[in-house]
């Protein structure tokens, strides 16, 4: 109902009684019916008023649709100047030429008839012009087709006797060649349009069509009936050009706005129906000339459709090939010209829908390790040296049904229809072994690794959302644990749809940066309750579970390879927060980092740009690790640290005391602070042996230069031995519980009060 409220709200006022104005004119006209004056005169005057009044509301109407219609206005502004003219010339051949004791040819009103179909002419083109966005060759072999077949069989068959007039006046002659000439350039160029645009349902062209064929009609009967010399004036031929002008009002009446068609590869009946209909036309009239029966315009005509339709036909094949190959080229990684992602999941979701228990598939996910430093050493040119390699390489330990794909960057994956865990995880670990083997990059022999994650279908994942996701999650796992391949398995704590439901849900939180926050914990200056630190600990605003701790947060982080992108929204959450109290408060906050942000060598980088945006020195940013991040690769993280230290921020050393290396770690960190895991402080009042390696701990880190805080303080007591034993700052629930940043900046306006003095 809305639709047909818009298009009635969009067309003018004056078009509908425009356009009753017009068939009524025509009703009565056709009939006879209503009040007919007497007398042969009045009569004839009668008919006349009414014969072209049709004319009138008719060409009214085009121009209230060329009013309406800003993309077909130059069609309805053509067709109402066409109208016009054809009124003047009736206007002009009843009131002057027919008066005449003996009638001119040609007259006045023969040079109206004639300029009349120009402006149609100019209507069809407009009309291809605003529902075609971009011409092709096909499309012009099309309207070649076309024209040249509808020209031959209206030659041949309707118009080639009166083509054949050359007896008389020279005037006489061009103007009774020049009517069917034009009849036949009007036809043609009706069957192009049709020939260009294809079958489809536009009304608007099926109402013009069907007026121009009324049209066509006509003058055909009236040339014959005209060469005999029994055409009689208002006669029930008149009704066919009066029919012409009501279908094009109607058509203007009802016109919209047609779409607008831009294929490169015209293929199908659709679009072929009309060029087919008109060769095959055309090899008829051919054939029926063999006793050149017909005008030979006829003959020639046919020949060109012929030979037009052969050009289209080699124009369709080369439009055929070259949509294979696009086709090929959509699902085809360019740089190794293995199938893509796109191929992959099409291949996938095929092989899913035969997937059951006693025929599984299973999925490889692989990512090269160490591929980045191939890039960053040698340049990208050598990193797409070695990716090419890797489909050659692993290629042949496949089987015949095998499907290897790129998937982008340096992941690759492997779908295996008809294959359980066990032959997966055989291949996976043959395929490892294959490009553990040494690649030759410009004469240079180069090692890379792979993380393989194995997953099957249909137990656990069911789709190819869930393939993927149970590869990627099990190939993080190979990655973190170093083993090279692991097999995804269903946690039998919770649900596999569950975990991948929150992954991907934490993945948008990522994105959309508005469902993270911190809460900061406070850190104090044991010797006189300063604040001399704050720690910022995300927490997750889930939309349906509310808020998240990092215990249900970071297993799905890790899981999903998510820890580097969350520890950057972290960061730049934590140094907002610091920019709302300094300088006013100098108090840093203090930020955990993943392993992988701590071996990546682009962090200094990235944290010196997230200080200059928040306007913060680097004194205002402390950043914790685990001792046990620097496990995977310790040079590069001792070559990240020392370079955040030379920018000025801070480096702390989080939860000592949970590692195997503690001491030799100390050696070599470039580290400012220590932070005393709660495993060493909650119980170091009644504990001697713990009080003693906090001591010797203490004494340890001062001697280095290091100063040290102890996280778990929950009570007071706890404080006041820790402070006795020489810690420098405490952390946890004795000075303040985690808090959002606005009940933070209402904490630190509170009296300073040493540890142990007052409430807190």
């Amino acid at each position: 109902m809305q639709s047909t409220s818009a298009a009635r709200a969009s067309r003018p006022a004056g078009s509908r009684p425009a356009l009753i104005f017009t068939l009524v004119s025509l009703g009565l006209f056709a009939t006879g019916i209503g009040p007919r004056p007497s007398g042969d005169a009045w009569a004839a005057t009668y008919d006349l008023v009414l014969y072209n009044a049709v004319y009138v509301g008719a060409a009214l109407v085009c121009l209230l649709a060329c009013r309406r219609s800003r993309a077909d206005r130059v069609a309805w502004a053509a067709l109402a100047a066409a109208i016009v003219l054809g009124l003047a010339g009736n206007l002009v051949y009843t009131l002057a030429v027919a008066t005449l004791p003996e009638e001119p040819f040609p007259s006045a009103a023969d040079f109206f008839y004639l300029a009349y179909y120009v402006p149609l002419y100019v209507a069809l083109v407009a009309l291809i012009r605003t529902r075609v966005t971009r011409f092709h060759a096909s499309m012009w072999l099309d309207g070649v087709v076309g024209a040249l077949g509808a020209g031959a069989v209206s030659v041949a068959v309707l118009l080639g006797p009166a083509l054949e007039l050359t007896e008389g006046d020279i005037a006489a002659v061009i103007t009774s060649m020049a009517y069917p000439i034009a009849d036949v350039v009007l036809l043609a160029l009706l069957v192009a349009v049709g020939a260009i645009l294809g079958v489809r349902r536009d009304r608007t062209l099926l109402l013009l069509a069907a007026a121009i064929a009324a049209n066509l009609l006509g003058d055909i009967v009236f040339l014959d009936l005209a060469t005999q010399g029994i055409y009689v004036e208002g006669g029930p031929l008149d009704l066919t050009w009066l029919t012409a002008m009501a279908l094009i009002a109607i058509a203007a009446a009802t016109s919209r706005e047609a779409p607008r068609t831009g294929e490169t590869t015209r293929v199908g009946w659709r679009v072929l129906a009309v060029p087919l209909a008109c060769n095959m036309a055309s090899l008829v009239v051919l054939g029926l000339d063999a006793g050149s029966r017909f005008n030979p315009a006829a003959a020639w005509l046919a020949v060109g459709c012929v030979l037009a339709a052969l050009a289209r036909v080699a124009i369709t094949f080369r439009e055929v090939r070259a949509f294979n190959e696009v086709r090929e080229q959509a699902l085809t990684d360019e740089l190794t010209g293995l199938p893509n992602r796109r191929a992959l999941f099409a291949q996938t979701t095929a092989v899913l829908e035969g997937a059951s228990a006693q025929r599984p598939a299973a999925f490889l996910l692989l990512d090269l390790d160490g591929f980045k430093e191939v890039n960053d050493s040698l340049g990208h040119h050598a990193g797409d040296h070695l990716l090419r390699q890797v489909g050659p390489r692993l290629r042949p330990a496949l089987r015949t049904g095998d499907v290897l794909a790129r998937l982008g960057g340096d992941e690759f994956a492997v779908l295996l229809p008809e294959a359980g865990l066990d032959e997966a995880e055989a291949l996976a670990e043959r395929l490892r072994q294959l490009l553990l083997q040494p690649f030759t990059v410009e004469g240079i022999r180069l090692h890379v690794g792979v993380s393989i994650g194995v997953a099957s279908a249909p137990v656990p994942a069911a789709t190819v959302e869930e393939l993927l996701r149970c590869a990627d999650v099990a190939m993080y796992a190979a990655k973190a644990g170093r083993s090279g391949v692991h097999v995804y398995v269903p946690d039998p704590r919770g649900g596999t749809s569950d975990r991948l439901r929150t992954m991907e849900e934490l993945r948008t939180a990522l994105e959309r940066e508005d469902q993270l926050v911190v809460h900061l914990q406070p850190q104090v200056d044991l010797d006189d309750g300063r604040v001399v630190g704050a720690e910022a600990l995300v927490r997750w605003q889930h939309p349906v579970r509310g808020l998240l701790s990092p215990a249900d947060l970071l297993p799905a982080a890790e899981q999903a390879g998510l820890l580097r992108p969350l520890a950057d929204a972290v960061l730049e959450l934590a140094l907002d927060a610091a920019a709302r109290w300094w300088p006013q408060r100098e108090v840093p906050v203090s930020v955990n980092l993943s392993a992988a942000n701590v071996t990546d060598l682009d962090l200094p980088g990235k944290v010196a740009q997230a200080l200059l945006r928040h306007g913060l020195p680097a004194a205002a940013l402390t950043l914790e690790l685990v001792e046990d991040t620097l496990m995977s690769d310790p040079e590069r993280g001792r070559q990240v640290l020392g370079e955040l230290r030379r920018l000025g921020v801070r480096t702390s050393i989080d939860d000592y005391g949970t590692g195997y290396s503690s001491l030799a770690y100390l050696r070599h960190l470039p580290a400012d602070e220590l932070k005393l895991d709660r495993s060493l402080t909650h119980d170091v009042g009644t504990d001697v042996r713990a009080a003693a390696i906090v001591r010797h701990t203490v004494a340890l880190v001062h001697e280095l230069g290091i100063s040290l805080v102890a996280e778990g303080v929950e009570d007071d007591a706890t404080g006041l031995v820790l402070r006795d034993l020489g810690c420098d700052v405490a952390q946890g629930y004795a000075i303040a519980r985690p808090m959002p940043v606005e009940d933070f900046l209402q904490w630190l306006q509170r009296p300073v009060r040493p540890l142990g003095v007052g409430s807190r």
